[in-house]
């Protein structure tokens, strides 16, 4: 067992490109696995940098979300969405939750979506071509693409989407900047919950608020979390993750030149691939949790009560577990990535994100051969404040 590693700074040497994660990383991985680091507000947590360890973190139900979510975590540098939804709480409260709302994102619901979402894909495709070239992927694609899917399964009407989204864009927004706009979300949440209590339908909103009347122990409060959470991750992420996929593609041509969006398995293939290789979010840690006992990691033993911070950007450029890690390649087969998590915490929508990525970027490369940006990459912007990168704009252009 080593001695207790010596406290560095966090967070880390930044990144030279958005393409890849801190420099540090790769040295951590290869001779302090497990380092000891001292965040902004002087507080003390551990960063675990390897595929293994990160998705023991994610998997081992003594690192707890709930006491990294809650309001007596041990520093507020971990952040919180909300401590009252899913992705702030442990088993067994979480797997009661979870398991009244999973039923509607199953592999086999899912796959009976995917001619909905490949016909949704080919009339905005549609649009697309109409407004150019060139066209903004975003406002005509990768925006309305996944606000479009999960408002279909929560009920929402076409005229209510665009307020819903910016609900959602407040709840993924600075929380200790801007408290109040997130607050305003949930609130609106909660009435639009209310409403739907009055008025149910065949919709999973109505489902989940059915489940929830059942369970005395259940809180209304949790509800709002809940409901609110799943909205967001059903759609934010999706937008942000198929508009990098392009900028990713967008400097590997021949990669891009090879891929057929008419072979199924090939456009899983690089899915898969692309979403290890992106970098989501500008620091790679994916819900920080907190040791409920001591307990061992990467040779460290951790105290209990102890801030961990999985390093999931680093985990999914291990060369241990992805050879030429640092390196896209579109057809490779064995890819056990984290972009989606592991464990009681796996997203919980990430066979809906997976189909709307192959159906959206398969349907691009057939219907629009040669598509790549029609603007340099510098001129592109991240829209401030949030905690993913999320393009303002996306320019495409494509052979007529």
């Amino acid at each position: 067992m080593t001695q207790e590693p010596p406290a560095i700074p966090y967070p880390l040497a930044p990144a030279p490109t958005i393409y890849h994660p801190s420099p540090d990383y790769t040295r951590m991985r290869e001779t302090c696995p497990v380092a000891r680091v001292e965040l902004p507000d002087g507080a003390c947590a551990y960063l675990a940098t390897r595929h293994a360890d990160v998705r023991r973190v994610f998997t081992d139900q003594r690192f707890s979300r709930a006491a990294a979510a809650g309001p007596n975590r041990p520093t507020r540098e971990l952040g919180s969405l909300a401590e009252d939804s899913l992705i702030g709480m442990d088993p067994p409260r979480h797997t009661t939750m979870r398991r009244a709302v999973s039923h509607a994102f199953t592999v086999r619901r899912v796959e009976e979506l995917r001619p909905r979402v490949a016909a949704l894909v080919d009339v905005m495709i549609d649009d697309l071509v109409a407004a150019g070239p060139p066209a903004d992927l975003i406002t005509h694609v990768s925006g309305p693409l996944p606000i479009s899917v999960i408002s279909t399964l929560f009920g929402i009407p076409e005229r209510d989407r665009e307020r819903v989204r910016q609900w959602s864009d407040a709840l993924v927004g600075d929380w200790d900047a801007d408290p109040e706009a997130p607050r305003a979300a949930l609130e609106a949440f909660r009435e639009l919950i209310e409403q739907r209590r009055r008025e149910p339908g065949d919709d999973l909103m109505s489902a989940l608020i059915a489940v929830w009347d059942e369970h005395d122990d259940l809180t209304e409060r949790e509800l709002v979390s809940v409901t609110a959470g799943i909205f967001v991750g059903g759609h934010e992420t999706t937008t942000n993750q198929l508009n990098l996929f392009l900028l990713v593609l967008a400097r590997h041509p021949e990669q891009l030149a090879a891929l057929r969006g008419d072979d199924p398995v090939a456009v899983a293939r690089a899915v898969e691939e692309l979403s290890r290789f992106i970098q989501l979010g500008d620091n790679g840690v994916l819900l920080p949790r907190v040791t409920t006992e001591e307990v061992e990691l990467g040779g460290v033993r951790l105290p209990a009560g102890a801030a961990v911070l999985p390093a999931i950007a680093s985990a999914n450029r291990d060369a241990t577990v992805f050879p030429g890690a640092d390196t896209l390649d579109l057809t490779r087969a064995h890819n056990p990535h984290l972009a989606f998590g592991a464990g009681p915490h796996h997203c919980l929508g990430a066979a809906l994100a997976r189909m709307e990525l192959q159906e959206a970027l398969g349907g691009l490369l057939r219907r629009l051969p040669g598509l790549r940006l029609a603007v340099d990459e510098s001129q592109l912007r991240f829209r401030p404040g949030l905690v993913v990168r999320s393009l303002e704009t996306l320019p495409v252009t494509w052979d007529r």
